[in-house]
């Protein structure tokens, strides 16, 4: 058994206007730690991948001519990768020094977790969360209907 980590049954694939630059990033905002780059002849990544907090990601380079399309050239990204941390105040901070905006602050959420969410340079989105406390689908339901009592 090894403790490299293993490409799962679901596995992110990022399409990133300069993916060299985006695994740069990712270690410092999010620890990744680089498995595997493939360039072409021009020296972009038509596949690379990087572990972090375990799991795999998978990224390549902008292909336009082949629809790979970066959340920059679609004008932003429907999709939220959400990543569990141990200390989200300090991983929000590492990210944000590392060049990732603001979208959401950090803070105690009514189902229990504290949370926040950011965008990385390129485009794409990330919630990062650490559990405060463990409630039951009812108590969230009424934190959240207090929550909306308060708008």
């Amino acid at each position: 058994m090894t403790d490299r980590p293993q490409v799962g049954s679901l596995t992110p694939h990022l399409v990133c206007r300069g993916a060299a630059a985006a695994i740069d990033f990712y270690a410092r905002a999010f620890g990744a730690t680089e498995m595997f780059r493939m360039p072409d002849k021009q020296g972009k990544l038509m596949h690379a991948s990087v572990s972090i907090n375990g799991s795999v990601v998978m990224l390549m380079d902008e292909y336009l001519d082949y629809g790979g399309t970066s959340p920059q050239q679609l004008g932003g990204t429907a999709v939220v990768l959400h990543l569990m941390v141990p200390d989200v105040d300090a991983a929000f901070a590492r990210a944000i020094s590392a060049g990732a905006t603001v979208v959401m602050p950090v803070a105690d959420q009514f189902w229990g977790d504290r949370y926040g969410q950011l965008q990385d340079p390129f485009g794409h989105r990330w919630s990062l969360a650490t559990p405060v406390k463990t409630l039951s689908p009812d108590e969230i339901a009424e934190n959240l209907r207090k929550m909306e009592q308060q708008k």
